[in-house]
């Protein structure tokens, strides 16, 4: 897995066809679209090189509590303001090559989709409307006085949407629909979406880490993300 074949299927059982599935859960930065929003927040507001820097370790697995670098990093953009927000959305935000294609597959299989994104909702609100997501949960910004805050808003479920929350979130959508987890397909890039495609039936890396490649059952190296759709026949 650690040859940067364009697609590889790890060794194992004969993958089921599509029809086999109920629920795919995605990742959102660097998965479905081609950025970190956080990085391209702290970029234009000239903060981008202190917390990309947090960003690839955490992404690399070296920094292993994603609560704590998510932490670190809204703290270096305390102050900075929410219209920068909309700078992102207009003017760095773009879908990775499949993505739209491969969520409409899905979908037409009867598929119900899951967005679970350590990012923050005014980007997956966006993302979720243009590619017909089912259920969702990522972090909401705390903004104050047209500032962000540093922090996040605690929601129902929690405050950040970790490595945990995600593979908590995939579980609860599978009972919601009664979906078995072998019928259940993550895709993610980075070392915060290990527990939810460790929990799932077919674990997939979109241009991962190579720790992410290294354990997953399908790792789409090089091209877009319709290539999963070969494999599920």
């Amino acid at each position: 897995m650690s040859q940067p074949t364009s697609l590889v299927l790890r060794d194992g059982p004969a993958l089921p066809p599509l029809s086999h599935f109920k629920l795919a859960a995605f990742d959102m930065d660097s998965t479905l679209i081609s950025i970190e929003c956080i990085d391209e927040i702290a970029a234009l507001a000239g903060l981008g090189q202190e917390v990309a820097a947090i960003t690839e370790a955490a992404m690399r697995g070296e920094i292993t509590d994603f609560r704590d670098s998510l932490q670190r990093r809204l703290a270096i953009l305390a102050g900075v303001p929410a219209t920068v927000l909309d700078r992102v959305l207009a003017e760095r935000l773009t879908f990775n090559p499949g993505a739209r294609e491969l969520c409409a597959a899905l979908k037409a299989a009867g598929l119900k989709l899951v967005l679970v994104s350590g990012g923050f909702t005014f980007f997956t609100r966006y993302v979720a409307a243009e590619l017909g997501m089912d259920f969702v949960r990522s972090n909401e910004l705390e903004i104050a006085d047209g500032v962000l805050t540093g922090h996040v808003v605690t929601q129902d479920w929690g405050d950040i949407c970790d490595g945990e929350q995600k593979r908590l979130m995939l579980l609860a959508c599978c009972e919601a629909i009664g979906c078995r987890l072998d019928q259940a397909i993550a895709v993610g890039d980075g070392a915060n979406d290990l527990p939810m495609m460790g929990a799932a039936g077919l674990s997939v890396a979109y241009h991962a880490k190579p720790k992410v490649r290294e354990q997953a059952r399908v790792a789409i190296n090089a091209g877009g993300l319709e290539q999963l759709l070969t494999l599920l026949r």
